[in-house]
């Protein structure tokens, strides 16, 4: 083979060679936008959800509670009876322990994905005939038949609901506050310390404050 024919083969071969490149660099770009397009779409399927709430003006995000809160909450509620609501019940871990220990629970929680875990979780453990999760507001919720009220809530709006049960709740009812106090009302009873505390509120102690606050104002 003569120099020159060297020459002219070598560039076509190379020529070749780049069409080819491109074309496979072509299609494995269209297959990787696929992919990154469809795991950003299964991601906010996920994620939404947990997101969501954070957008709202008062949100209670999720975060789990320990298992020195969970005993806690229940050492405050020895002797007590009758039904359970966990406000933001997020993975089902209160309601679940309150089923376990004879109450009727209920949990009320804004992510789909949480209570679809719950309503799992209490049926792996053997409670989900006396369980039941909601996707629901708990601005859109009544809690007046409730007779024990557990909320691990955050500052922002412990105000608004401390007003949201005070008015809703029965007189024997009892409210057990996690992570954060009420504001206003002055508890009857206190479990734990640091971020493990509890504290307790009877809704008896509670009305009867606001009685004498408003005849004071009257």
């Amino acid at each position: 083979m003569s120099k020159y024919d060297a020459q002219t083969s070598t560039p076509g071969d190379t020529i070749d060679v780049a069409v080819t490149g491109n074309g496979l660099g072509k299609r494995l770009g269209i297959i990787a936008t696929c992919v990154v397009g469809g795991s950003l779409v299964a991601l906010y399927a996920v994620t939404g959800p947990f997101v969501a709430p954070a957008l709202r003006k008062i949100c209670l995000p999720f975060v789990p509670a320990t298992s020195v809160q969970v005993e806690n909450v229940f050492k405050v509620l020895q002797q007590r009876t009758g039904s359970l609501v966990d406000i933001g019940s997020g993975d089902g871990r209160i309601v679940i322990a309150a089923a376990k220990k004879g109450f009727r629970a209920v949990g009320f929680e804004l992510n789909p994905w949480l209570v679809w875990y719950s309503r799992y979780r209490a049926w792996r453990e053997g409670v989900h005939h006396s369980t039941s999760f909601y996707i629901s507001d708990l601005w859109k919720v009544s809690f007046a038949q409730y007779s024990n009220v557990v909320i691990f809530g955050v500052p922002q709006m412990m105000e608004k609901l401390e007003d949201k049960l005070g008015r809703e709740l029965q007189s024997s009812a009892r409210v057990v506050a996690c992570r954060f106090p009420f504001p206003s009302w002055v508890p009857d009873d206190t479990a734990g310390e640091g971020i493990d505390t509890v504290w307790v509120y009877d809704a008896k102690t509670v009305q009867s404050l606001v009685q004498i606050n408003q005849a004071t104002e009257k």
